[in-house]
């Protein structure tokens, strides 16, 4: 069931989108509102995941998702070395994941660092 005036979501608040498809059945097109020839699909539909990531000669979302937090994460961490902010300054939930995946880092790079800093390994 549509929202009434809002015909892209449906009575739960999901995204539906408007697809149409080639001879092959596989998305050509996507479109907010409907058009002729076209099915309602949800925004989460593994059809729409995948024309959207067959269209991006990029980095596909996930991964340019992780590249974004990996950022937010050092902008954060310079804001506190730089004493603009303090950790205790963002909401407990932050501090938590912030803390999390600082941990989870320092694992990895200790288990890929396996020679130690030395340049010299003989």
């Amino acid at each position: 069931m549509k929202l009434p005036g809002k015909p892209y979501l449906s009575c739960i608040g999901v995204l539906m989108l408007h697809v149409l498809r080639g001879d092959d059945g596989a998305i050509t097109s996507i479109f907010k509102s409907p058009q002729p020839g076209t099915e309602a699909l949800d925004e989460h539909d593994p059809a729409i995941q995948l024309f959207l990531d067959a269209g991006s000669k990029t980095v596909p979302f996930g991964d340019a998702d992780a590249d974004f937090v990996r950022v937010i994460e050092d902008v954060i961490d310079t804001l506190i070395q730089n004493n603009v902010i303090m950790l205790t300054d963002l909401p407990v939930a932050a501090q938590k994941k912030l803390m999390e995946r600082k941990g989870m880092r320092n694992k990895m790079q200790g288990a890929l660092n396996l020679f130690g800093d030395d340049d010299v390994i003989l």
